[in-house]
């Protein structure tokens, strides 16, 4: 009775201390596992698993334009390991609230106010109709999400509630962007949508665009229009060639070939139709052996009505500009009078080959695990070879383009390791002790079996079956505890984290059954065999001291 007593509460501390080391171990799993994949996926959900950008430039926001047309784009879309593959670019842009008016009182008294006005820097993310949007989808809070599809979705954007509150917008406003181009400009966007991710980092610089907008934005391909000059030369019309895009250094066919004149002088006696081919060049106007831009191309209609006129005798208003009349909303067609007759101008603009090039490709993997495999294979077909377009072009991944979160995250691994090895430590060591005592009280028992003829062996296995069915009861407590535990936060979300800090909202919950099979069957194991050497006492004991022991 006495060993009993003295036995019981040591049994009850090891079982315990074994339920502990099974509860924190399960939670520690659940919630590093669990952490990793949740800001794995959000970080992958404002970018992607991979990306394919030009080999000049470090950082997928500012990536120099490619084409968009690549010849290795079917070859990775037959891989059975990638998602999905799509084109798209990026383009700074600086976000201006409304003017408030803010009242405060003076220490002297007086009531005083000023005009707050507030800037906030981010990114437009362009994309087009085929692009998967569902992880913003999934964390939309107001609005709906863009449909880049429609023509009118030229303006449209989707924002954070980060930025929104920070910079007082509300769902459908209409919000001032200002972009650095050669010269600064001014766009304005309809808020259609408003999310939140819990990455606060990412939601206050990540805005989502129409890809041909930010294609336009960035200047990319060439864009071309012909302009008719408000003032004359020698009393003729000066035909003009207005063209953005490409390298800034332009060349202009009008039907006899490439030249740099971007003018000429023009005087009217029929109807004519214009035909401007733009764009640049670098050392030598024909393009040979250089890199040049895709082309647009523009038209100008002349038509000549009336009769009797003479030709060049234009009317001019007060300020000696051409008096013109406009047939339409855009501007685009108007007349002039000459005399009795009147010529009518119709600008036909370039459609722009910007939808031509992409910032670069992002490429989303099925399965996390095979993201090595796809970087190694797509790295082999891109990666400082030149393409068909000459372009030097290489491969980056999540973890380059995120390093310092990525390292982050693979630290958490070596604290998994730590606490596992103390916990199961602990409990080892709880058990051994255990053990011991119940060799101990049991000196008669041990001393009768060997008189008897047993071996030291046989003896030693009846006391690990014994310490394994304590472990037993320990690791089933554990198990019911920390399962349930897991299961209260996966459902009810009942722990909070500061999304400033952690990137998430609630202590997030992952627990595979692999795991789980793994984590009993290694802590079953790593006790029993730890037990072996403390019952090696047994064959110490002597049976004629034991029987006579009391």
């Amino acid at each position: 009775m006495q060993g009993k007593k003295v036995s019981k509460p040591i049994v009850r501390i090891s079982i315990i201390s074994i339920a502990l080391a099974v509860i924190v171990n399960l939670i520690t799993i659940a919630v590093v596992t669990g952490f990793q994949k949740e800001v794995r996926q959000k970080i992958s959900g404002f970018g992607s698993h991979v990306f394919i950008m030009s080999a000049s430039e470090s950082s997928v926001y500012e990536s120099e334009a490619i084409q968009a047309d690549q010849s290795f784009l079917k070859s990775l879309s037959s891989d059975k390991n990638i998602e999905s593959i799509y084109g798209i670019g990026y383009k700074p842009v600086l976000f201006q609230s409304e003017k408030n008016e803010i009242h405060y009182i003076l220490p002297s008294g007086k009531d005083t106010s000023e005009i707050n006005q507030q800037v906030n820097g981010a990114m437009i993310k362009g994309v087009d109709s085929n692009y998967n949007l569902k992880f913003f989808k999934e964390n939309l809070k107001e609005g709906n999400m863009p449909n880049y599809a429609s023509d009118s979705s030229d303006k449209h954007i989707l924002i954070s509630r980060k930025l929104a509150n920070d910079l007082s917008y509300k769902l459908s406003d209409t919000v001032s962007a200002f972009f650095v181009k050669n010269l600064p400009i001014k766009r304005n966007f309809i808020i259609v949508g408003i999310y939140e991710t819990g990455l606060e980092e990412f939601d206050k610089k990540t805005v989502i665009g129409k890809l041909s907008t930010v294609q336009e934005l960035n200047d990319w391909g060439i864009k071309a229009s012909i302009e008719l000059v408000d003032t004359m030369l020698n009393g003729q019309l000066i035909i003009g060639a207005n063209v953005t895009g490409g390298n800034g250094h332009h060349r202009y066919d009008w039907g006899l070939g490439y030249d740099t004149y971007a003018r000429f002088a023009y005087c009217p006696e029929k109807d004519t139709l214009f035909q401007l081919i733009a764009s640049d060049y670098w050392s030598n106007i024909e393009g040979r052996n250089e890199i040049n831009t895709i082309s647009d191309t523009a038209y100008l209609k002349v038509s000549v009505q009336g009769a009797g006129f003479s030709p060049c005798d234009f009317q001019l208003n007060d300020l000696g500009e051409l008096e013109r009349i406009y047939l339409n909303d855009h501007g685009s067609k108007f007349s002039i009078q000459a005399g009795q007759k009147k010529l009518v101008f119709e600008f036909i603009e370039g459609k722009g080959s910007s939808h031509n090039y992409v910032g670069g490709f992002e490429i989303t993997v099925a399965d996390w695990e095979q993201l090595d495999a796809v970087i190694k294979r797509t790295s082999k077909l891109t990666d400082f070879i030149p393409t068909e377009y000459d372009e030097m072009l290489k491969t980056t991944s999540i973890r380059e383009n995120q390093n310092d979160i990525f390292v982050w995250l693979e630290f958490l691994d070596i604290n998994v390791v730590i606490i596992l090895t103390l916990m199961i430590l602990i409990g080892v060591i709880n058990m051994g002790s255990a053990l011991l005592v119940l060799i101990l009280i049991r000196s008669n028992f041990i001393g009768m079996m060997k008189a008897m003829g047993a071996t030291n062996w046989s003896i030693r296995k009846i006391f690990l079956i014994q310490a394994t069915f304590l472990i037993s009861r320990g690791m089933l407590l554990g198990n019911v505890l920390g399962l349930g535990l897991c299961f209260t936060q996966s459902y009810f979300g009942v722990f909070t984290l500061n999304p400033e800090v952690y990137y998430l909202n609630e202590v997030p919950i992952e627990l595979s059954f692999l795991n789980w099979a793994i984590l009993n069957i290694a802590t079953l194991l790593v006790c029993v065999i730890a037990l072996i050497i403390p019952s090696i006492v047994i064959t110490r004991i002597k049976p004629v001291k034991a029987i006579r022991f009391n």
